[in-house]
Parts: C-alpha cells; sequence; structure tokens
C-alpha cells in the first residue's frame, strides 16, 4: 500500500515559485506516505489537520486514504496549486488562507499531520506550528530537522501531549532555490507522534 500511495503522491504539483522566507519545500512523497499509512494505522485518520499545507502533498495522502482534511496555508498561491491537485486526485480538500498565529478554528480536536516551517529563514517558525497544532489537537504528526526531540520533548510536556513515536529519516531536498548547488541533498529529519494525555 505504502509504495502504489508513494507512486500516486509523486503526480502532486509542486511550487511554482517558491518563497524562501516560508521555507517552502514539498514533502517527498515517501515520507508523506509513511506519515499517512501509519497514522492510519494507529486509528488517527479521520478528521486531518494540515497546518503550511503548501501545495498539499500531506493533505492528498491523507485524502486518498479516506481522511476529512482541511489544509491552512498563508501562501494564496500554494493554494491555488494545491485545489488544482486535490482536483486532479478527485479528493475533497477544505482550503483556508491564514496566518497560523491567528488561526481559529471551532473544532478542538483534529489529527494534525504537517510540515512545519524548519525555522532556518526565520528563527522558531517552527514554534509557531507545533503551539497551533497543541490548541487544535488530540494527536500530532510533525516533521522537524534532526536534533529537535529535546525542544519537542519540553514543550510538549508543558502543552499536556507526551511522545508515543519519533521516526528518523534521511530524505533527499529537490534542489529549490537559487542558492542550492546540487540537485538532492539528504537531509535528516524527526517525525514526531505526539498524544495529548
Amino acid at each position: 500500500m505504502k509504495k502504489s500511495l508513494e507512486i500516486e503522491l509523486e503526480k502532486v504539483s509542486g511550487f511554482e515559485k517558491p518563497k524562501i522566507h516560508l521555507e517552502q519545500y514539498v514533502t517527498p512523497p515517501s515520507l508523506a506516505s509513511f506519515i499517512a499509512i501509519n497514522a492510519r494505522l494507529m486509528g488517527d485518520l479521520v478528521d486531518v489537520l494540515d497546518l503550511g499545507c503548501g501545495t498539499g502533498m500531506i493533505s492528498i495522502a491523507c485524502s486518498l486514504l479516506s481522511a476529512r482534511v482541511v489544509g491552512v496555508d498563508i501562501d494564496m498561491s500554494a493554494l491555488k496549486i494545491a485545489k488544482k491537485n486535490a482536483e486532479k486526485f478527485g479528493v475533497d480538500i477544505d482550503l483556508i488562507r491564514a496566518d497560523i498565529k491567528s488561526l481559529w478554528l471551532k473544532k478542538r480536536d483534529f489529527t494534525t499531520i504537517m510540515n512545519p516551517p524548519f525555522g532556518i529563514q526565520r528563527r522558531h517558525a517552527d514554534r509557531y506550528f507545533i503551539l497551533k497544532a497543541f490548541e487544535l489537537s488530540e494527536v500530532i504528526y510533525s516533521i522537524h530537522s534532526a536534533g529537535s526531540e529535546r525542544f519537542i520533548r519540553k514543550v510538549s510536556e508543558e502543552k499536556g501531549f507526551k511522545i508515543t513515536h519519533l521516526w528518523r529519516f534521511e530524505i533527499p531536498l529537490k534542489r529549490t532555490y537559487e542558492f542550492h548547488v546540487k540537485e538532492y541533498k539528504q537531509i535528516a529529519v524527526e517525525v514526531y507522534r505526539l498524544v495529548k494525555i
């Protein structure tokens, strides 16, 4: 199932003009399919919130596995591509243009599955995403740069969540910006599953 989902996700269109200040990168299909399938196996794939959904890779992965998905992004051009991607796959995703910091949703029991900015361009950019996920979720799957465990553990405990799973990956980061020298670069990431206590 993972391989067939991954092959489908290869068809998701990426950013036309990625914005470095938003740290826009496409989540690799292999990672999106791994997370979506594990979320389904753990019974977490019902109502999904994708914060910083970009062009919809994670949202589409979850939708293809029958989840109801709300995707949120601040960038209208990314949301337009996400909408086209959803139409191409024949899935229904509710897309919202909003700044994470001021996002308010009535529903408070989502499973949030997200690939937030790593905070390379804007320090602590990932913090806003994880704090919003704590506010709106019962379960969170979140991708972070390697070496984030201490921060994630501390902030989780402060907000009444615990780490149940931590997966480590080396993922290919495709050349996206002019300053990237290589066509691909392997980067170490950590995927966390957090549950409200």
